[in-house]
C-alpha cells in the first residue's frame, strides 16, 4: 500500500436503526474526540469523531437513526445526500458501518438491504447479542457473513466488547474494497427495475441538457417510491408540473404488473431478509417472559404507567432545582467575589462598571444555570439510556394525540423545562414538518429555569405565607405551582388553535420500537451530559453576555458622573425607553422602573432580576451580596413607592401580573435565535415573538385588573 493511502483520513458513515446501540457504539470508537455541529445550510445535528488504527486516521460521522433511507424529513434526506456523496461540505464516503440489534435483526436488515444497494464497502456490527440470548435466539454469524458477503462482527457496544475487532473488520473492508465485491444488487423484483431505467434515462437526459450530473440509480428508485412527495419537492423543484404525471403514470403502470408502489418495496426487503436469515437465526417456539416484559406490564399501563412516570419526573425535577443549588451557589458568590475584587484594584470608571456590571455579571447569569442544564441531561440521559424514555413517549402520545400532535413531541418539550434552546433542537427527531413546527413555536411556553429567579423574588417577597392542611399544602408552593401549570396549559391551548388553523394537517401515527432495559453507559451519559451543556453555553451563555453588556451600556450611558444614581437612571438610554412605554404598561399595574426591567430583559429574562435591582436600589446598603429572593431584598422591594407618592409599586396583584407576564412571554434573545437556525426563516422568530408578548400583555393585563378588583388595591397611579 502507497504512502499516500496510508496517510489518508477515511470517511466511514455510521447508520443504524434508533435504539441499536449506535451513538453508544460511536462514543466507543472515537472517545472525546468528537465535535458537535450543524451541516451547513440545513439544520441537522452533525456529529463527528476520529479514531487512528493501524498506521490509519479514520472520521466516522454518526448519521441520524433511521428505520429506511426513504427520506420523509431533514435528517434523512442528509443522510441519504452524505451517503451518496451528494454534499460538498462532507469528503465522500468510503465505507458504511452498519449497527443492528441481535434480537430484531429482520427488521433491522430492512435498511441494510437499501444501504447494501449503494455499492460502498459495508460492515455490520450486530449489538446487544446478550439480548438476544436472553430471549432464546441463537445467531450464527458465519453463516450471516457467507450470505451476505461482507464482514459481520458481535458487538456489546455498551461495554466496549468486540470493539477491536470491528476497526479490523473495517481496515480489511477498505482494503479490499478496490477489486472486492460491490453489494449494488437489489431485492425489488425486475418489472420495478425496468421502470426505474426506463425513468433513470429520462432523467439523465434532463441533467445532461442542464448541465447536472445524473442521478444515481438508488436515488431514482427512491424517487419512484417517494410516494408522499418529499424527495421529489426536494429534487425536482422546478419541474413539478412535468415529473408529478410523469410518476404517477409510471407508478400506475407498476400497480398493474402487480408491483404496487410502496407496497412492492416493504414486501421485497422482508422476503430478501427472511431468506438470508433462514437457517442463520434460530428462534424459540415460545419467547420465555422476560425482566423487560414484566417491567412493561406496569410501565406501559395506562394508569400504573403514568404514576409512574408522574413520580419519575417529579424526583427529576428535584434533582435539578435542589441538587443543582449548591453548585449554583457557588457560582454565585464565586462571581460576587470576582466583582468585588476588580472593585478592590480598579478606580471607578466606565471600564470599572463594564468588567463588574457587564463582563462579570453576565458571565455569572450564564454559568448560575449551567448546573441545573447539566443535572436535567444527565437525568434524561440516564432514562434514555436505559430504555425508559421510550416509555414516557409511548404513554404521552395517549395525551398528545389528542392536540394534534404525537408522542415525538413530549421528549422536545420535556427537554424545554430546563431550557427552551435544547427542547427546540431536540425536534429534529420529528418527521412531520407541521408537527416539528408546532412543537417549537409552544415549547417557549413551559416554564424554563430562567423564570425561576423571578418567581423566586417575588413570591418571596409579595405572596403570604399561608399553610393549608395542616402544613402540607402553602400558598407560595400553590402559586409557583400554578404558574408551571400556566405555561403548560397555554401550550397546550396554542398547540391545538395552531394545529386546527396555519399548521392545520392530519395527526401522524406514532410507531416506536419498545428497547429492552439495560444499565445506563456511564460514559454514555457523561458524553451526552457534557455535549449538552457545552450547546447551552455556546449557543445561549454567548448571548446573554452580550447583552449583559449592552444593558450595562443602556443604564450607563449618557454618563453624568454629577448626577445621583436615581438621577443617572431616569436620563440613560435604558431609563429614557421605560419612562416612553410607561403609559402602555401602567394597565399591568407597572412603573417606569418595572418597564425599564422588562425591556432589559427582551433578550434574556434572567436579567430582569438583576435590572430591578439596579433600578430599585435593591443591591445597596445591608441587602449588598445577598441573593435574590433574600428576606433584605424582600423587605426592600415592599417598600418601594411610586414617583412623587407614598402608593407602594408592589403588591400581591403587581406581583402576580409580572409573574404571569414572564410566564407566558417570548423574552428570550436565544430562543428566537435558535427558531431562526431551526427554521431557515426570520419569519416564525417573528411570530412565535409577536404571539407570546401579546399573550403576556393580555394575560398580565387581566391578572393585575381582576386581581385589584378582588383584593381592593388601588389601580391608579
Amino acid at each position: 500500500m502507497s504512502a499516500t493511502t496510508e496517510a489518508r483520513t477515511f470517511t466511514v458513515a455510521l447508520i443504524g436503526n434508533p435504539n441499536t446501540g449506535k451513538s453508544t457504539l460511536f462514543t466507543g470508537l472515537v472517545g472525546v474526540r468528537q465535535h458537535v455541529g450543524n451541516y451547513p445550510g440545513v439544520t441537522v445535528e452533525k456529529k463527528t469523531g476520529r479514531m487512528q488504527f493501524a498506521g490509519r486516521q479514520f472520521e466516522l460521522i454518526d448519521l441520524p437513526g433511521l428505520y429506511s433511507m426513504a427520506p420523509r424529513s431533514r435528517d434523512e434526506m442528509v443522510a441519504v445526500d452524505l451517503l451518496l456523496g451528494r454534499r460538498d461540505d462532507v469528503a465522500p464516503v468510503d465505507a458504511v458501518l452498519c449497527i443492528v440489534d441481535a434480537s430484531n435483526l429482520q427488521r433491522n436488515l430492512y435498511l441494510v438491504s437499501q444501504v447494501l444497494e449503494l455499492g460502498l464497502p459495508t460492515v455490520l456490527a450486530v449489538n446487544m447479542l446478550d439480548v438476544a440470548e436472553n430471549h432464546g435466539i441463537r445467531i450464527d454469524l458465519k453463516l450471516l457473513e457467507q450470505r451476505l458477503g461482507m464482514p459481520v462482527v458481535a458487538v456489546q457496544a455498551n461495554r466496549r466488547v468486540g470493539l477491536g475487532r470491528l476497526k479490523t473488520a473495517l481496515a480489511a473492508a477498505l482494503t479490499a474494497s478496490a477489486g472486492g465485491k460491490k453489494h449494488d444488487e437489489t431485492p425489488l423484483p425486475e418489472a420495478f427495475e425496468a421502470e426505474v431505467t426506463a425513468l433513470e434515462a429520462e432523467l439523465a437526459a434532463v441533467s445532461a441538457a442542464d448541465g447536472a450530473p445524473p442521478l444515481p440509480r438508488c436515488l431514482v428508485r427512491r424517487l419512484l417510491l417517494d410516494v408522499n412527495g418529499y424527495l421529489q419537492r426536494t429534487l425536482l423543484q422546478e419541474a413539478q408540473d412535468y415529473w408529478t404525471p410523469r410518476l404517477e403514470a409510471a407508478r400506475a403502470h407498476l400497480a398493474t404488473a402487480g408491483c404496487p408502489v410502496p407496497e412492492v418495496e416493504t414486501f421485497a426487503r422482508y422476503d430478501w431478509a427472511h431468506d438470508v436469515l433462514e437457517g442463520a437465526v434460530v428462534e424459540p417456539h415460545r419467547y420465555k417472559v422476560t425482566g423487560t416484559d414484566r417491567i412493561d406490564r406496569v410501565l406501559t399501563h395506562g394508569f400504573w404507567g403514568m404514576l409512574v412516570f408522574a413520580v419519575v419526573m417529579l424526583v427529576v425535577f428535584q434533582a435539578v432545582f435542589v441538587g443543582a443549588r449548591p453548585v449554583m451557589q457557588w457560582i454565585q458568590d464565586t462571581t460576587a467575589a470576582a466583582g468585588g475584587w476588580v472593585e478592590a484594584h480598579m478606580a471607578d470608571g466606565a471600564l470599572r462598571s463594564l468588567l463588574v456590571g457587564g463582563v462579570v455579571g453576565g458571565a455569572g447569569a450564564v454559568l448560575a444555570f449551567l448546573p441545573q442544564i447539566l443535572v436535567l441531561f444527565a437525568c434524561l440521559a440516564v432514562l434514555e439510556d436505559c430504555g425508559c424514555m421510550a416509555r414516557s413517549a409511548y404513554l404521552m402520545d395517549r395525551v398528545m394525540v389528542r392536540v394534534g400532535l404525537s408522542g415525538k413531541s413530549f421528549i422536545p418539550l420535556l427537554s424545554s423545562f430546563a431550557c427552551a434552546v435544547p427542547g427546540i433542537m431536540a425536534t429534529r427527531v420529528i418527521e412531520n414538518e407541521r408537527d416539528r413546527l408546532t412543537t417549537i413555536l409552544v415549547a417557549p411556553l413551559l416554564t424554563c429555569s430562567a423564570r425561576l429567579p423571578i418567581y423566586a423574588l417575588l413570591i418571596a417577597a409579595l405572596i403570604p405565607s399561608q399553610s393549608y392542611l395542616g402544613g402540607l399544602l402553602n400558598l407560595q408552593g400553590l402559586t409557583l405551582a400554578a404558574l408551571y401549570l400556566l405555561g403548560i396549559v397555554a401550550a397546550v391551548i396554542c398547540a391545538t388553535v395552531f394545529k386546527r388553523t396555519i399548521l392545520r394537517g392530519q395527526t401522524p401515527t406514532f410507531v416506536m420500537e419498545l428497547p429492552s432495559y439495560k444499565w445506563p453507559s456511564p460514559r454514555t451519559v457523561i458524553f451526552r451530559m457534557a455535549e449538552r451543556g457545552w450547546v447551552f453555553v455556546r449557543c445561549a451563555g454567548t448571548l446573554i453576555l452580550c447583552v449583559s453588556i449592552l444593558v450595562w451600556a443602556a443604564l450607563y450611558y449618557p454618563h453624568d458622573p454629577q448626577a445621583t444614581h436615581q438621577q443617572q437612571q431616569r436620563e440613560s438610554y435604558l431609563g429614557q425607553a421605560g419612562r416612553v412605554i410607561e403609559p402602555a404598561v401602567r394597565p399591568l399595574g407597572w412603573d417606569w422602573r418595572i418597564g425599564c426591567a422588562v425591556l432589559a430583559s427582551l433578550p434574556a429574562r434572567e436579567i430582569v432580576v438583576a435590572t430591578m435591582g439596579v433600578m430599585y436600589h435593591l443591591d445597596d446598603d445591608d441587602a449588598a451580596g445577598s441573593p435574590p429572593g433574600d428576606a433584605r431584598w424582600a423587605e426592600k422591594l415592599r417598600h418601594v413607592t411610586w414617583d412623587g407618592s407614598q402608593r407602594p409599586v408592589f403588591n400581591v396583584p403587581v406581583a402576580l401580573s409580572i409573574m404571569v407576564f414572564f410566564a407566558l412571554c417570548a423574552q428570550c434573545a436565544a430562543t428566537l435565535a435558535v427558531i431562526r437556525r431551526e427554521t431557515n426563516s426570520w419569519r416564525w422568530p417573528a411570530f412565535t415573538f409577536a404571539y407570546m408578548t401579546m399573550l403576556a400583555y393580555f394575560g398580565a393585563m387581566i391578572t393585575y385588573q381582576v386581581g385589584t378588583w378582588l383584593s381592593g388595591y388601588s389601580v391608579s397611579g
